[in-house]
């Protein structure tokens, strides 16, 4: 870290073992993510008013080149949180998924979902057990029986919509995996 790393106790006294463990926790952050400009911690204890089973509030804030990157773990019911170095470590695993998430981005390295290709059912052979999908460019592609995901072969009409798997089989493209489009597809 470029900043040296600020820790902030709210409604409890400063404690060494609790900073110690979110010093050690902020050092891990630097291994994936190397420019990390600045980090703010602040450990927040339940009211005093409360007698007992009080949830400690974690906020981490963290200074990236061109971003600000925030934590903030208020567990509500999770009583796990009742323990301070519980809080700890679920915050600072949030904050380094962030930091991954960020990385990822920067460099260019999210994942882009290909979109699977789709028609609308032209032809059912139940005897033989295929049918025939006509795909959004007009190709007419076959499918067997057991290429429908989450339905059953039986209870496929005309018309329905479709997105499948393609591969080119002996006698041409071929769809598998095939899952009917739309929430009203009756499941089998």
């Amino acid at each position: 870290m470029q900043l040296p790393l600020e820790i902030t106790f709210r409604n409890m006294e400063p404690s060494d073992a609790v900073e110690a463990k979110v010093r050690e926790r902020a050092e891990k952050l630097d291994h994936f993510a190397k420019n990390i400009m600045g980090c703010r911690v602040i450990v927040e204890a339940p009211h005093k008013h409360q007698h007992k089973g009080g949830i400690y509030h974690i906020r981490i804030d963290l200074t990236v080149p061109g971003d600000e990157l925030s934590v903030s773990r208020e567990h509500g019911l999770d009583h796990a949180h009742e323990d301070v170095y519980v809080a700890i470590r679920d915050a600072f695993d949030a904050a380094r998924r962030q930091l991954e998430d960020f990385e990822r981005r920067r460099r260019g390295k999210t994942k882009t979902h290909e979109v699977a290709p789709h028609g609308r059912i032209v032809e059912l052979v139940p005897s033989e057990d295929y049918g025939r999908i006509e795909d959004s460019n007009g190709r007419s592609i076959y499918f067997h029986r057991n290429s429908i995901v989450e339905t059953d072969f039986d209870r496929l009409e005309i018309g329905m919509l479709v997105h499948f798997s393609e591969e080119m089989g002996d006698n041409g493209p071929q769809a598998t995996a095939v899952h009917i489009e739309g929430k009203h597809h009756v499941r089998g």
